[in-house]
């Protein structure tokens, strides 16, 4: 997983628009972290707390060496590389050494564990908690102590104070605990751990309900995250049916089909009410498929001294294996490529550095992508945002605050050449009065001298009349 996490972990210097936010918030002071965060994005609020400490120490250590992409990043491959371990060791509780060491390796072969591992979120980091905390679990399950589970309690805790849909998690592991059988006294005292961590979680989880607009952006499920969730799903379950025997009172389905179906399917449910669906936010289900995968693999792998299996046999296997893995190569590389991404913040500000001349105007359509200019703001030196009012971090928000529309209007006409970052072709337009204000002054008073599409994203260069001779 280590290896993987640091194969092509710079992507070309690609930072995609999440990433953008997470560099920007973190290099904010906590002071100015604090009021950002009670008017937006304050799910990740520890999350940003965090990596503001961990970019203290690696700007003033490693940062001129490796660089802010890295830098972004390490902290997710670290992330993964210890849910990985956990999986491994988990495996081996459950089932034995063989079935947590192909199962360690399933998980980090699975692309989307690849992904965000490579990516400056919060999302390897829940998912090494959560795999860490089904770890403690299975050790209180089989000889319950108190140690282990306050230690479940606090790792629980620390996930969902990083991400709230790390809750869903705790339905698969109630669940585990009831098709153990386990004693009484074992299930109370896991609904009591339950309890405390929703009791804590509950004040961010009200509070953050007035931040809802943020992913209003989410309509629909995304059919390749439904597929991939569905594949995996089908083969998980099909793993279950190859006869395995558990280790302990908690046996490996009881853990592993629960933990791959409830926290999507949950999602899903919830989806019906308000949009929420996104398989990062419970990115962690990939775990369930790879206990139940190197469980079966295990099994089927078996020496033919335990089993009776031929040479043949197993060879077939091992070469199956390696075109799973050969098969999956393809995605492996795209996945360390900037298209792998939604959009491109790097290209966006090379693009507009050389599109522009020093005393250009500049507008960001919607002012949301005013958060392409937080990585590299040196790109944008020297242009002059005409729609802004206030900066990110002098009004406490994630992009910005804008003036009215005829003050932009006012301020475009007063401008001979204009740079538009902006969605690309086909994205729906905002209705906003500033939008609209944007939109028209550029229709009736402008020209487009030059245009482009980069990843994500189209910059287009405007002119008064007789005026995209030249520069540019």
């Amino acid at each position: 997983m280590l290896l993987l996490g640091t194969w092509g972990i710079r992507r070309q210097d690609a930072v995609w628009r999440d990433e953008a936010v997470t560099y920007d918030m973190a290099h904010r002071g906590l002071a100015e972290l604090w009021p950002t965060l009670q008017q937006v994005d304050v799910v990740h609020g520890l999350y940003y707390a965090l990596m503001h400490c961990w970019f203290l120490a690696y700007d003033a250590t490693l940062g001129d060496a490796l660089g802010a992409v890295i830098g972004l990043r390490l902290p997710s491959v670290a992330a993964m590389t210890a849910a990985a371990a956990g999986v491994a060791l988990l495996g081996q509780r459950l089932v034995g050494r063989r079935a947590g060491l192909l199962a360690g390796l399933t998980f980090a072969l699975i692309p989307v564990v690849q992904q965000y591992a490579q990516e400056g979120r919060s999302y390897a980091t829940v998912c090494a908690l959560v795999v860490w905390a089904g770890y403690l679990l299975v050790l209180a399950g089989a000889r319950p102590r108190r140690r282990l589970w306050f230690g479940y309690t606090a790792l629980m805790l620390f996930a969902c104070l990083l991400h709230e849909f790390a809750s869903l998690a705790l339905p698969a592991h109630g669940a585990a605990v009831v098709l153990a059988r386990l004693p009484r006294r074992v299930l109370r005292t896991w609904l009591l751990c339950a309890a405390t961590v929703l009791g804590c979680l509950a004040p961010l989880a009200v509070f953050s309900t007035r931040q809802s607009a943020q992913i209003s952006w989410l309509m629909w499920p995304d059919p390749v995250q439904l597929l991939t969730f569905a594949v995996l799903a089908v083969l998980g379950v099909a793993c279950a049916r190859v006869p395995i025997r558990s280790r302990g009172p908690i046996g490996l389905r009881a853990v592993g089909i629960p933990l791959l179906l409830l926290p999507t399917l949950l999602l899903l449910l919830l989806s019906h009410v308000e949009p929420a669906y996104v398989d990062r936010y419970v990115l962690y289900y990939v775990v369930g498929f790879a206990l139940l995968a190197g469980a079966a693999l295990a099994r089927l792998l078996r020496p033919a001294g335990e089993r009776g299996q031929t040479r043949g046999r197993r060879l077939r296997w091992v070469l199956a294996v390696a075109l799973v893995v050969t098969a999956l190569l393809p995605v492996d590389v795209h996945l360390r490529s900037p298209d792998s991404r939604v959009d491109d913040v790097t290209a966006v500000a090379r693009e507009v550095r050389a599109m522009s001349e020093p005393g250009d105007g500049l507008l960001f359509m919607p002012a949301r992508r005013r958060i392409w200019r937080a990585t590299q703001p040196h790109d944008f030196r020297g242009l002059h945002d005409l729609a802004l009012a206030q900066s990110p971090r002098a009004s406490h928000t994630l992009y910005g605050t804008e003036r009215s529309g005829d003050a932009i209007r006012a301020r475009m006409l007063a401008a001979r050449r204009i740079v538009v970052a902006t969605d690309p072709d086909g994205a729906t337009d905002d209705d906003n009065d500033q939008e609209l204000a944007k939109r028209a002054t550029l229709h009736d008073a402008f020209t487009v001298c030059r245009s482009t599409e980069v990843r994500g994203a189209r910059i287009t260069l405007y002119g008064r009349p007789g005026t995209c001779q030249g520069g540019g």
